[in-house]
C-alpha cells in the first residue's frame, strides 16, 4: 500500500480520490455531467451482465468503423485498446525489433520512450519550450537526429503546452519519415478540443500510426479505452499478437458507441464550456500578475502557466493549490528540462471548479521561501 505523500512531493491518486470536494484540474479529464446516452449504455451493459463476458479481441466492428470514420481515414482500420496509452504500450514493444530509436519531445509525455526502452531501444528528446519556434518540435530538429527505422512520437495537440502542428510543419516531418523509413506515431488524444487540426496519416498514410482516446473529450478515462488507427497492412503488425487478445473493456465500448453517436451535441457542450474555463483562468492569471500563459489559444483541454518568474518552484505551488482543494499538476511530470518553470490546469471541468482556481491563485502571492 502507497501512503500518502507528505511535504512537496505529488500526493498519490488513490489519496486524492478520498478527498470528495476536490477540484480535479491536474490530469486533462473530463469532469462534466456525462451524456444521458453514455450512462444508460453502461447500465444496460451492467444489466445484462456483459462485465461476466469477453470482447471481440479488436473491438466491436461498430466501434471501430465509428473511430474511423470521426477521424476521416477512409481505408484505415482500428484496433480498440485499453486506453490509448495500452496502444502505445504495445506499439513501442511489440514493434521494438525494427525500431532503431524513439524521438521524443521536452515537455512532453514520458512513456513512449520508457517502453521502448525496456526492450532496449534507445531515445533522443529534443527540447520545445521555446516560443520562436511556436512550442512545437521542428522538422530541422528531427532532420539533425533521425536515422532509419526511428519512430518519430508527435503529440498533437501537444500535452501539456496546447500547441498544435499545422500541415505545413506535418508534411515536412512525413517527408523525413518516408525518406528514412520511419514511423510516426501521432498522438492525437486531444484532437477534438484543437481548431484547424491536421492528421499525418493524411500525409503519410503507409507509415503513420495515429492513437485516439475517449479518456479526455468523452470523459471515460475510469474506463481505459483508445485505439490505434492505421491502414490495415501497418496495423497488422500489431493485431497479429494483440497485447489484449480478450478484448478492452466490453460496457466502455458500448459507451464509446453511444457517445460517438451524440459527439457533435455533446462536444459542442463541452468546447464551450472548456473556453469560458480557459478564459478565467486567464483572467485570473493576468489579474494575479503570478505566471504568464505559455500557449494561446490552448488547443487541447488544458493550459501551461509559465511561472519562471515568479519565485514559486511548480512543486511547491502545486502542493498550495492542494491546500485549497485544487490539484493542478506541476511540469516536473512531463518536463526534467523545463519542468520547474510551469503548471499545467485542466480546463474541462465544471465552470465553479474554474472559479475555485481564480480565488486559489490570486491568493498565492508570495512563495513559502519568501515569507
Amino acid at each position: 500500500m502507497t501512503a500518502p505523500a507528505t511535504g512537496t512531493a505529488a500526493p498519490s491518486f488513490e489519496h486524492l480520490l478520498a478527498r470528495d470536494d476536490l477540484a480535479w484540474m491536474g490530469q486533462n479529464t473530463t469532469h462534466l455531467e456525462p451524456p444521458a446516452e453514455v450512462v444508460a449504455a453502461l447500465e444496460a451493459s451492467t444489466r445484462r451482465r456483459e462485465f461476466q463476458l469477453y470482447a471481440p479481441a479488436l473491438g466491436f466492428e461498430q466501434l471501430r468503423s465509428m473511430i474511423v470514420e470521426d477521424l476521416g481515414l477512409t481505408g484505415a482500420d482500428a484496433w480498440i485498446t485499453d486506453g490509448a496509452v495500452g496502444g502505445l504500450h504495445h506499439i513501442c514493444t511489440g514493434l521494438a525489433g525494427s525500431i532503431s530509436r524513439v524521438i521524443t519531445s521536452d515537455p512532453g509525455w514520458p512513456w513512449p520512450a520508457r517502453f521502448a526502452g525496456l526492450e532496449g531501444v534507445p531515445s533522443t528528446t529534443l527540447d520545445l519550450y521555446s516560443a520562436e519556434q511556436g512550442y512545437r518540435v521542428t522538422a530541422a530538429q528531427i532532420a539533425a537526429v533521425i536515422e532509419p527505422r526511428s519512430l518519430i512520437y508527435l503529440i498533437d495537440p501537444l500535452n501539456p503546452l496546447g500547441s498544435r502542428y499545422d500541415r505545413a510543419e506535418l508534411t515536412a516531418i512525413a517527408a523525413l519519415a518516408r525518406e528514412t523509413g520511419s514511423l510516426v506515431v501521432h498522438d492525437c488524444t486531444y484532437r477534438h478540443f484543437a481548431t484547424g487540426h491536421t492528421l499525418a496519416a493524411e500525409l503519410y498514410p503507409e507509415g503513420t500510426l495515429t492513437t485516439y482516446s475517449f479518456s479526455k473529450w468523452l470523459g471515460l478515462a475510469g474506463l481505459r479505452l483508445g485505439a490505434v488507427v492505421a491502414v490495415p497492412e501497418l496495423l497488422q503488425r500489431l493485431t497479429a499478437v494483440p497485447s489484449n487478445p480478450l478484448g478492452a473493456n466490453i460496457s466502455a465500448q458500448r459507451a464509446a458507441i453511444a457517445g460517438l453517436t451524440v459527439k457533435d451535441a455533446w462536444l459542442a457542450r463541452v468546447r464551450e464550456t472548456n473556453t469560458r474555463n480557459q478564459e478565467t483562468v486567464r483572467a485570473a492569471v493576468e489579474r494575479s500578475g503570478l505566471g504568464r500563459m505559455v500557449v494561446w489559444p490552448s488547443h487541447g483541454n488544458f493550459v501551461a502557466v509559465d511561472i519562471a518568474d515568479s519565485g514559486w518552484t511548480a512543486d511547491d505551488l502545486c502542493a498550495a493549490m492542494l491546500d485549497h482543494d485544487v490539484f493542478i499538476r506541476p511540469g516536473t511530470y512531463q518536463s526534467p528540462r523545463f519542468g520547474e518553470r510551469f503548471v499545467k490546469v485542466s480546463t474541462s471541468v465544471p465552470e465553479e471548479w474554474a472559479e475555485r482556481f481564480a480565488v486559489a491563485w490570486s491568493s498565492l502571492s508570495t512563495p513559502p521561501r519568501t515569507r
